[in-house]
């Protein structure tokens, strides 16, 4: 299958019409993933760039790390008993609790899915 350019006149010269194809917005899991892959799976990491799949596969990533990252801080939230009620009437015990927590889901992500 073959694509026809099309051109407009800008002067003396004709320049194509190009237009950049849709990315979607990759967040911090897909860029921790991109750099890791980048460093440590170069190989890898030019196959997808080259077969421009590396995008697609960021953005999985980065969905799929998010989702992740709520059902466990919520899993675990509930297992330590961490409710609203200790957020009102304790919020530094809250606050140093649900940053152990938000630790320990970051730890379990960047192992299962950034840096496997």
């Amino acid at each position: 299958m073959s694509t026809q350019l099309t051109y407009h006149r800008e002067g003396d010269y004709m320049i194509p019409n190009l237009t950049a194809p849709e990315v979607e917005a990759i967040g911090i899991w897909g860029r921790r993933r991109k750099e890791y892959l980048r460093k440590h799976r170069n190989g890898i990491y030019t196959g997808m760039l080259l077969s421009e799949k590396l995008d697609a596969h960021l953005a999985e990533i980065d969905r799929q790390a998010e989702e992740m990252f709520e059902h466990l801080t919520r899993q675990m939230a509930t297992e330590q008993g961490i409710t609203e009620r200790l957020k009102v009437e304790n919020q530094m015990a809250w606050v140093g609790a649900m940053n152990n927590i938000y630790n320990a889901a970051e730890e379990m992500i960047k192992e299962e899915l950034i840096f496997s």
